[in-house]
């Protein structure tokens, strides 16, 4: 027996081991920070070059919907199965697809020829977005098995997307100054770096009897997609045309499927029975409203200061980043006050400080200056910095642990497709309006209303629960 043993003390093999198993979880969760980081990046850095995009290859708003849109479309329509498909194939090995998708598809889009093969392009990265976000928290899942250094790890992971989200105006304004085609450049060094240090880290376990529900996944594309074409193509050729009521009648034909397949499949997707509870529904419904605020805004926003006010990309990216620096500060306190003073203060406080922001920007006048503008924001994220993690806790800790996944899918889904459909809405509505201004003022009045609604509901319920 050596003395090391002999001794109690570790052998140098043991050492090395628990070195090596350390290093790894490092590599994990700067792997999965760049993903998270790069992925956040890429829903807000296009925005701010919409107007470069447009002049480039022409297309009208349609067109710029779709650029936007495509993204989060399929972002949040394979959310809800990526979770499964990370089970199927191990998180490491979901995560490397995931990205290698999302990197291939960023370079597709920066060469591009045309405006359909950027819009397909984006379809692609989305699909590759959706399986990130879920391999990513599996991947810091397996690294840390001990709770307290797993929460430390997911902090760190979440600051990736805040930083990402916050530098997102900003470079998507330095980099169109350059070319448009740099702002999908950019996502090629950071996903080549992050593919690097999955290297460095061990296979997952795979489960390949983890099920997958087909039939509520193709239904749920169908859905969604059909319901996003017909809101941005009522807005280029009217509500009455005939391909937006077949995209219609497609959407409602396969909300019923997916509802049937859900009810009745033997793995079903999203349990009716959890879809049927009171938390997960007002979860889902503020998130949705939360999301159809913040990015209605920045879509509008980025447009109007351009085209309107005739700043430059990179003047207009610099005018969102006093509000996405704020709202990444705001957002790591939004646990501490829910636990201070329970969820309902800054689930209710936040949607009322973004309902306010956006009513707000409804009043200035054509000429009144750019930097009222950027004070007026900040309510906006602040508020829905505070509200979405706020939201997201009071969810995960009413639901049962072993549908938390599920939960936090259905609730992030729910996100992606307010963001979508408020693309999808605002930019018709600017498009049937004279001047950009009143089309501008509609649509966010109607975000302000919606989130003032949710934000009604969020007391109504939750003061409901504490008096029962």
């Amino acid at each position: 027996m050596s003395s090391s043993v002999a001794s109690g003390r570790p052998s140098a093999d043991t050492a090395t081991g628990q070195r090596g198993t350390a290093d790894g979880a490092r590599w994990a969760l700067a792997a999965a920070l760049l993903g998270f980081f790069v992925m956040t990046l890429d829903a807000l850095i296009v925005n701010v070059a919409l107007p470069e995009i447009g002049r480039g290859f022409g297309g009208g708003m349609t067109g710029l919907q779709w650029v936007v849109d495509g993204y989060t479309l399929m972002f949040a329509a394979l959310l809800l199965s990526a979770g499964s498909v990370t089970d199927r194939i191990g998180a490491r090995q979901a995560f490397g697809a995931g990205l290698v998708v999302f990197t291939v598809a960023s370079a597709a889009c920066g060469f591009a020829p045309n405006l359909g093969v950027l819009v397909v392009a984006r379809l692609v990265q989305g699909a590759g977005a959706a399986v990130i976000v879920p391999a990513s928290l599996a991947l810091i899942r397996e690294a840390f098995p001990d709770p307290a250094r797993r929460a430390r790890a997911i902090s760190v992971w979440a600051m990736g997307g805040s930083v990402g989200a916050a530098a997102g105006p900003v470079l998507g304004g330095v980099l169109s100054e350059l070319s448009w085609r740099m702002i999908f450049f950019v996502n090629l060094p950071v996903g080549l770096l992050a593919l690097f240090l999955l290297t460095r880290t061990a296979p997952s376990p795979r489960r390949a009897d983890a099920p997958f529900d087909w039939a509520g996944q193709v239904a749920a594309v169908a859905a969604m997609g059909g319901l996003t074409y017909a809101a941005i193509e009522a807005g280029a050729v009217g509500l009455g045309a005939a391909r937006v009521l077949v995209a219609l009648a497609v959407a409602v034909v396969a909300s019923v499927i997916f509802l049937a397949s859900q009810a009745r499949g033997r793995n079903p997707m999203v349990p009716l029975a959890l879809l049927r509870a009171r938390t997960m529904a007002l979860s889902a419904t503020v998130g949705f409203a939360l999301n159809v605020g913040f990015y209605g805004m920045i879509f509008l926003l980025g447009l109007y200061l351009q085209q309107d006010r005739g700043l430059s990309p990179m003047a207009t990216g610099l005018a969102f980043l006093p509000m996405t620096l704020l709202t990444a500060v705001v957002s790591p306190t939004a646990a501490w006050f829910a636990a201070r003073f329970g969820p309902r203060m800054p689930v209710v406080t936040g949607q009322l400080m973004m309902a306010t922001g956006l009513a707000l920007l409804c009043v200035p006048s054509a000429t009144a200056p750019a930097w009222l503008l950027v004070l007026l924001m900040i309510p906006v994220g602040t508020g829905g910095g505070l509200a979405v993690p706020a939201v997201t806790s009071l969810l995960l800790d009413r639901v049962p642990a072993e549908r938390a996944g599920t939960a936090s899918g259905v609730l992030n889904a729910s996100r992606q497709l307010g963001g979508a459909l408020a693309v999808a809405v605002f930019g018709a509505l600017v498009s049937h309006h004279a001047q950009f201004l009143h089309g501008l003022r509609t649509s966010l009045l109607i975000a302000a209303l919606l989130v003032l609604a949710t934000a009604t509901a969020t007391a109504f319920v939750l003061v409901k629960e504490k008096t029962s």
